[in-house]
C-alpha cells in the first residue's frame, strides 16, 4: 500500500512539474503583482484540484467513457478560456512600452482576493492538462484495489502537494530578481504567455 501510495505521489509530482496554464498563470501573478496575489491564484488552482480528485474519486474516467461528447464539450470551453486569457495577455503586450514596468495589472488581473481566487480555479479547472490527467491516468489509477480503503488519504495527498508546489512557485517567482526580469521584459514575458495560452486554446477548440 505504501508503494501504491509513494507512485500515485510521484505521479503527482510529475504532473504537477510540467508547465501548463496553471504554472503560468501563478508565476505571471507572482512576477507582474505581489506574492500574497500569487498564492491566493494558488489557492484557486488548489481547489479546482480537489474538484477534479473527487470526480476521479466518484468515477470520472467511467462518465467519460459513456459520454465521450461530454470530454470533448469540456476540452473545447478549456481551449475557448485559454484562448481568452491568451488575447488579454497579448493586448497587455502590445499596450506596453520596451522596458518600462506598469504597475498596473497585466491580463485585466482582478482587485480583491475572491476574484483572484477565481482566476486560478478557473485556469485550472479548464486545464486540458487536468481533464486529461483526473480523467483517464488518475481514474486508472484508483482501480487498484489495494487502495480501495484509502482514497481519503489519495484526495489529501493530491490536495497538499498541489498546494505546496504552486506556494513553492508563487514564493520563487515573487522574488525581486524575477520582478527585474518583469520589470524590463514584461512585453516579451507577456507576449510569449499569450501566445502560448493562444495556441493552446486554438489547438484544443481545433482537434475537438
Amino acid at each position: 500500500m505504501l508503494i501504491a501510495l509513494c507512485t500515485l505521489a510521484f505521479i503527482q509530482f510529475c504532473a504537477l512539474i510540467t508547465p501548463g496554464p496553471d504554472f503560468l498563470i501563478v508565476s505571471q501573478t507572482a512576477i507582474s503583482r505581489s506574492r500574497k496575489d500569487s498564492f491566493i491564484v494558488a489557492l484557486g488552482v488548489t481547489a479546482s484540484v480537489m474538484v477534479w480528485a473527487l470526480l476521479a474519486l466518484m468515477g470520472l474516467n467511467i462518465i467519460f467513457e459513456k459520454m465521450s461528447w461530454l470530454k470533448h464539450i469540456m476540452l473545447v470551453l478549456g481551449g475557448l478560456y485559454l484562448c481568452w486569457l491568451g488575447y488579454k495577455l497579448l493586448r497587455s503586450a502590445f499596450t506596453k512600452k520596451e522596458n518600462t514596468f506598469q504597475q498596473a495589472p497585466t491580463v485585466d488581473m482582478p482587485t480583491s482576493a475572491w476574484l483572484y481566487f477565481l482566476k486560478g480555479f478557473l485556469t485550472n479547472i479548464s486545464n486540458p492538462k487536468a481533464i486529461i490527467y483526473f480523467g483517464s491516468i488518475f481514474s486508472v489509477f484508483l482501480t487498484n484495489p489495494a487502495l480501495d480503503q484509502w482514497h481519503s488519504l489519495l484526495f489529501i495527498i493530491v490536495s497538499v502537494e498541489t498546494l505546496l508546489w504552486f506556494s513553492l512557485v508563487a514564493f520563487i517567482f515573487s522574488l525581486p530578481k524575477f520582478k527585474l526580469a518583469y520589470e524590463n521584459s514584461a512585453k516579451w514575458i507577456d507576449g510569449i504567455s499569450g501566445g502560448l495560452f493562444t495556441a493552446l486554446g486554438v489547438y484544443l477548440i481545433g482537434n475537438h
